[in-house]
Parts: C-alpha cells; sequence; structure tokens
C-alpha cells in the first residue's frame, strides 16, 4: 500500500479537525445553540477518528509475515468500524442534548456571529472532504473513504445547524435550534449504523459485490480449454487487497505440469482483469465424483453434482 501517498491527506484531516473544534466550540460559547454544540461534538470526533485512522493505515502498509501470511489490511475494516461507533455516540449525544433544549428551552444569543463561524467550518470540511473522498477513490482505501465520507457527513449537519439559527433568527423561535439539533442526531446516527454495518462485513469476509464475482467468472470461463471446467469460486477483501479462491477441474490423466501451467495462465488473467487480487487454484481430476463437493457447492449456490461425469481423455 501507497502509505506516503496516503498518510497527508489524513493529517490534513487532523488540522482541519482541530481548527473546526475550535471554530464550533467558540460558535457554541458565543451563541448557547445546542446546534453548534452537537456540531462541535463531531469534530471531536473526527479528530479520534482520523488519529485512529492514521494508525490504522500504517499498521495496514506492513508487508506479510509468519503471524499475518494475508496482510494486516483488515485493520481498515476496524478502523472503519471504530469510526461508525464514534460517530454513533456522537449521534446518541446530541439527540439527548436537543430533547433536553426542548424540554428546557435556552435563548441563543449572536445569532450572525454563530451561523459564518458554522459556515466557516463548513468550508474547512467540504474542502477536506473532496481531499480523502478522491484520494481514497483513486486508492480504493475505506480508511479515507470512511473519513471522507464522515467530513462530509460533518458538512451537511453544519449547513443544517446553521439553517436552523437562520429560522430562530427570523422567527426567534428558539426551539427551532434544539428541533434542528435532533434531527441533525438522527442522522448522524445512521451515518455511524452504516459505517459500523459496511466494517462488519469486511471483518465477516463477505464476498465481492456481485459485479466483480462475475467479472472473476467471465474471466475464468473464457481462459479455459476444452475439457475443462471450474467451481467453488470464493471471494473476500482486506483493505484494498481482494482474494479469490476456486477449484479447476482438469482431466485426471493430464501431467501436474500442465494443470500447472494452465493454473498460472488463468490466474494471470484474473489478475489482470482485477489488480491487487490474490489467487489460489486448486486442482481437481474433471472425471472424479470426490471433486464435486455437493455439500460445499450447495452452500455456495453452485451445481453439486452433473448428471453424468465428464470423462477422461488422456494428455
Amino acid at each position: 500500500m501507497a502509505y506516503h501517498e496516503l498518510r497527508w491527506p489524513l493529517l490534513l484531516s487532523i488540522a482541519a479537525a482541530v481548527a473546526t473544534i475550535a471554530v464550533k466550540t467558540t460558535a457554541y460559547v458565543l451563541t448557547g445553540s445546542v446546534g453548534l454544540f452537537s456540531d462541535a461534538l463531531e469534530s471531536g470526533v473526527n479528530l479520534l477518528a482520523a488519529l485512529a485512522a492514521t494508525f490504522s493505515l500504517w499498521y495496514a502498509s506492513k508487508p506479510s509475515d509468519p503471524s499475518h501470511p494475508y496482510g494486516h489490511e483488515k485493520i481498515e475494516f476496524f478502523s472503519s468500524g471504530l469510526e461508525g461507533a464514534l460517530v454513533f455516540v456522537a449521534g446518541g449525544a446530541t439527540t439527548y442534548f436537543a430533547i433536553e433544549r426542548i424540554l428546557v428551552p435556552v435563548p441563543i444569543l449572536q445569532l450572525g456571529l454563530g451561523m459564518i463561524l458554522g459556515l466557516v467550518a463548513s468550508v474547512v470540511n467540504f474542502a477536506v472532504a473532496m481531499v480523502l473522498l478522491r484520494v481514497g477513490k483513486r486508492f480504493d482505501s475505506i480508511i479515507l473513504e470512511a473519513d471522507g465520507q464522515h467530513l462530509m457527513t460533518d458538512v451537511l449537519t453544519t449547513l443544517a445547524v446553521v439553517g436552523g439559527l437562520g429560522l430562530v433568527h427570523l422567527t426567534g423561535w428558539s426551539i427551532l435550534d434544539s428541533l434542528v439539533a435532533l434531527a441533525v442526531g438522527l442522522y448522524i446516527l445512521w451515518t455511524g449504523f452504516c459505517l459500523v454495518a459496511r466494517s462488519f462485513d469486511g471483518l465477516m469476509d463477505r464476498a465481492l459485490p456481485d459485479a466483480d464475482c462475475e467479472r472473476l467468472r467471465r474471466t475464468v470461463r473464457e481462459s479455459l480449454p476444452s475439457g475443462t471446467d471450474f467451481h467453488h469460486l470464493r471471494t473476500r477483501r482486506a483493505g484494498r487487497r481482494r482474494f479469490a479462491d476456486f477449484h479447476l477441474l482438469v482431466d485426471g490423466a493430464v501431467s501436474v505440469r500442465s494443470a500447472h501451467d494452465l493454473a498460472h495462465r488463468i490466474e494471470a488473467k484474473m489478475i489482470e482483469a482485477m489488480p491487487d487480487l490474490e489467487v489460489t487454484i486448486h486442482v481437481e481430476p474433471i472425471d472424479e465424483r470426490s471433486s464435486w463437493e455437493s455439500q460445499q457447492l450447495e452452500r455456495l449456490g453452485e451445481v453439486p453434482v452433473p448428471a453424468e461425469l465428464p470423462q477422461a481423455s488422456g494428455e
């Protein structure tokens, strides 16, 4: 993984979080707005998440070793899940304080200054979020994408808070600030839940998207010579790396060398179709019933055993 190319956007995110915490906290102290308080709380979460993401990125960049033969990239899902949990906590706290202010209203002061400071924080977060999302998409990094999505959520919530302050300024109804903060809190809760769910899928080795799996199947089918077949394709993802393994069914009479050469050609085609893919191919005789493991194939939604097994034709 290009650690040095991915680290600088996270350092930028840390700097932005520190700056927006200062701006939003100042705005809250001056106005007493619960909306701005919730916004400052979310920026605190941004800072913790960016620090955790920076560590996770460094750890994920470490090469494979005897203790971690598949690499260290799965920590990216842990980092994304941690960020989602922190976002969820921030959303819960925002919702709680919003309800409290609805029950016990507090007057809001210096609305104009609070709105200006909120907009300044939004501009900073929007610029950093665009950088994170662009670099994250380029390098297929779930860490940068999660942090960028979180910052973009922060932008939207800040704009909602500023809009709420504008309504308070126009109507004089302080409760509108609390109602907007309540809506923002619920939105933050949903964002945190989505981040945690995505990370859970990664940690549980969820299969690659259907389109990716079909691309791999098509690549294998196009690479197979006559008299061969394949089944038991399994896929998963760890960070930006993808893994696939399947059973290559060949004539039981062919030599090990021939089967090995065929497997290497197919592997090269698959990696060409999907870079950062690691492929494991298990060679089996196509004419043996034991090669068609019915229970395992049924669990993967594949045809367990053909009506008639292919016959070996020799080399």
